[in-house]
């Protein structure tokens, strides 16, 4: 099992600077923030916010494509997909210190990722997803394998489709890390998901 500096083994992904907040009351180790279709300045304003959300805390965010913002705002931490990645400056992210984590969903897409060094490498959709349209099928469990063994050391987040009782399969097939969206936004209890989420992954940390 990969050392965790970052992400964490249960590494929600929210759209706004409210669930930002709700996470961080729960203790949360890593959030993501991913809105979409904003402008550079309300990029620069929502990820500005969202840090000052977490300053002060054990909370870790990672801002999802809106990387100028992420730099002028003085992130830490950056993750892109593939066509954000292919119009990113990496030499100007990597130069203000960001870590990076990449999406892959193929063979190529694995092999772009891993040019640029990720600090982790985010594979999906594992399961069938309604969030949103996908081009590609679901990956199913034998692939985080197949990644796990690719990417060696790297950590291997697996993300699409996977809910807290999904989780022990996703782990034992070598995930390191999953990201959730649904299973938390759209839990009739947002705050006990989590919660539940944070205990599992402390309960399954403790004994690898």
């Amino acid at each position: 099992m990969s050392a965790l500096p970052y992400p964490d083994r249960f590494y929600p992904v929210v759209d706004s600077l409210a669930w930002v907040e709700r996470l961080v009351r729960l203790g949360i180790g890593t959030v993501q923030l991913r809105a979409k279709d904003l402008g550079h300045d309300e990029a620069l304003r929502l990820v500005t916010a969202s840090l000052a959300v977490i300053a002060g805390t054990a909370t870790r965010l990672v801002v999802n494509d809106y990387w100028r913002a992420a730099i002028e705002a003085g992130a830490s931490h950056l993750h892109l997909g593939q066509e954000d990645l292919a119009e990113a400056d990496v030499p100007a992210i990597r130069r203000a210190g960001l870590t990076l984590g990449i999406s892959t969903h193929d063979e190529d897409e694995l092999e772009t990722a891993l040019a640029h060094a990720p600090d982790y490498v985010a594979l999906g959709p594992i399961y069938p997803t309604t969030l949103k349209a996908m081009r590609f099928s679901p990956q199913g469990l034998d692939r985080i394998g197949v990644w796990k063994r690719r990417i060696g050391s790297i950590p291997l987040v697996a993300i699409g489709g996977i809910t807290l009782e999904r989780a022990p399969g996703v782990f034992a097939a070598g995930a390191d890390s999953i990201a959730v969206v649904s299973d938390v936004t759209q839990a009739a209890d947002p705050e006990r998901r989590v919660q539940d989420w944070l205990a599992y992954t402390r309960q399954a940390q403790a004994a690898v």
